[in-house]
């Protein structure tokens, strides 16, 4: 059964997410500029839907088909491949991601257990 799963950088399963479709969002970190990526799972890959941004500054382009939406949002279709995992970075001077799967989201040390370090997000095998 296709999923998300969340590991360690060394490898070790800290959870397993149900469904196919996930939202990962965070702050930048000098922009203070809420950024929002919908993903799918895939073929045993994880793919990129959309993106979207509250504004632009550095590090923060929208796409070049990137839109205004109703509520505010610069919303695109990413160009890029379907990818074989992602890592999220930890970092002090950022709040931590937030991951929604389905209607449930949380920070994600509220889906793995562990906070400020490293989280590897890969289909679940």
């Amino acid at each position: 059964m296709a999923g998300l799963c969340l590991f360690t950088l060394g490898g070790a399963l800290l959870a397993s997410l149900p469904g196919t479709q996930f939202t990962l969002s965070w702050t930048h970190s000098i922009e203070k500029t809420e950024w929002q990526e919908s993903w799918t799972v895939e073929a045993g890959r994880l793919r990129p839907t959309e993106a979207r941004i509250r504004g632009t500054g550095a590090g923060m382009e929208p796409g070049p088909d990137a839109r205004l939406t109703a509520d505010g949002w610069m919303a695109w279709a990413p160009d890029l491949p379907p990818q074989d995992g992602v890592t999220l970075a930890a970092s002090g001077f950022t709040g931590e991601h937030r991951l929604c799967a389905g209607a449930d989201c949380r920070p994600l040390s509220g889906w793995t257990g562990v906070k400020d370090q490293p989280v590897a997000m890969r289909a679940c095998p």
